[in-house]
Parts: C-alpha cells; sequence; structure tokens
C-alpha cells in the first residue's frame, strides 16, 4: 500500500494550521483520507507542527487499526474516523479540527452560527448547526467516537448535506470542518472561523440582527456550488 500521496497532503495541511491563526499551542489537528484504500493519515498526538514530517503521521484504517507509523495518534481520531465512515459518500476527504476562538465561542454559548450575510452564503448553505450537549453515558464511554456520533446526529436529524454545510461546532468544545480536499478543508475551517468572527461582531452592534434574506441566501451559495456555479474558472 503506497500511503506517500495522504502522508504528504496531511503533513502539508498540519503545517499550513498555525499560520492560518486558527490554532494555539497544539490544540488541532487534520485527516486525509485515501477512500479507495480504507485509510487515512492524521497528526500524531501532541507533536507540535514545526516538528512534522511526512515520516511522523499515522495511517489508520477505517476501523481504527494502524496501518503505518509509530507514534501515537490525535486523540481526536475516532471523531475524524467516525465521520469518514458516515460522510465519505458525500465527498469528503480531509477534516480539520480546530479550536479557532470566534467558532468555539458559539460552541461554548451552544449557538447555531446564523448565516447573517453573503460571505457566510458564499460557503455555507444556511446557518452552521451546533451540536446538542452530549451525555454523561457518552461522556463516560468512547467519548472520541461518541464526538462523532453526535456529529453524524445533528446532521441526520436537521437533513443536512455535509457537502453544502460544511462545518460543525460541537457544543462546549469547538469546530470540525471537511471538504473534497486537504486544501479545500482548511479553507472551509478558514472560512468558518471569519464568519465567526463576522457574526459575533454583528451581534455585539445588533443583538436581533436578521439573517440573511433566503433569495441573497441561494443566489450566493448556489453561484459557487449549485449546478449551474459560474464563480472561479472552468
Amino acid at each position: 500500500m503506497n500511503t506517500k500521496a495522504i502522508r504528504e497532503a496531511c503533513c502539508e495541511a498540519n503545517l499550513a494550521l498555525p499560520k492560518t491563526g486558527l490554532v494555539d499551542l497544539t490544540f488541532g489537528n487534520v485527516s486525509v483520507l485515501d477512500p479507495d484504500a480504507g485509510v487515512f493519515a492524521i497528526k500524531p498526538s501532541g507533536v507540535p507542527y514545526g516538528q512534522l514530517k511526512p515520516s511522523d503521521l499515522v495511517v489508520l484504517d477505517l476501523d481504527g487499526n494502524v496501518v503505518e507509523g509509530t507514534l501515537r495518534p490525535s486523540s481526536d481520531t475516532p471523531t475524524h474516523r467516525c465521520l469518514f465512515r458516515a460522510f465519505a459518500d458525500g465527498g469528503v476527504r480531509s477534516i480539520v479540527h480546530t479550536h479557532s476562538r470566534c467558532a468555539v465561542a458559539f460552541a461554548q454559548a451552544g449557538r447555531d452560527l446564523p448565516c447573517l450575510g453573503t460571505t457566510h452564503a458564499d460557503h455555507f448553505d444556511g446557518p452552521v448547526p451546533c451540536t446538542r450537549w452530549m451525555t454523561p453515558e457518552e461522556i463516560q464511554g468512547d467519548y472520541e467516537w461518541n464526538t462523532g456520533e453526535v456529529i453524524v446526529e445533528c446532521f441526520k436529524a436537521a437533513k443536512i448535506s455535509p457537502a453544502h454545510s460544511p462545518a460543525v461546532l460541537v457544543r462546549g468544545h469547538g469546530p470540525f470542518a471537511w471538504g473534497p480536499s486537504a486544501s479545500k478543508a482548511l479553507e472551509n475551517a478558514e472560512a468558518l472561523e471569519i464568519c465567526a468572527d463576522m457574526a459575533l461582531k454583528t451581534l455585539a452592534l445588533s443583538p436581533d440582527a436578521p439573517v440573511l434574506p433566503n433569495a441573497l441566501l441561494r443566489k450566493h451559495f448556489d453561484r459557487k456550488h449549485g449546478e449551474g456555479a459560474y464563480y472561479g474558472q472552468a
């Protein structure tokens, strides 16, 4: 099995995380999936970003077995694995988890990130959902796997497409974002934090600020992501 491509893509994305300002200390990780091989690469636990090399990345299968690597994988690995198993059919190939400050503020408040403007609508098809509290049993059990299960439950209950709304806020915890590639997942994580920052400032100025009218939401989302998308180059 040749895992060089996902190791290199995963290493590059993890090295880019601190440059985005999305992480403090080692609070974050990126994973990259090879759907054909059924394996994914992820950052090792607690290793400073500046020290990462492709050979440090841990490769696991979707049952959680380590395929390659000698370091301990990120403690969030079961969450990534759960999301890959649930969302891979929707084109999810990379997952980014951070504790970016503005997105965390919404997660800690237990609030969905509302779509207040067209910047948000360019990236997310409506509000970014916040999950429910995890139960004591979920926390005391397989906590990281159950974190993924709560995210999946949230999307299924609200009938949200993970391809159209590529991010979530885990209540009291923080954001996860994803995409069809490591670079796109990282972009979605950045867009989430930008929109959260804008929303916090908007709500500070106007606590009753209305959400974006649906016509504007549809126009901005669909022109970038719809069947007749015309934003950017072919």
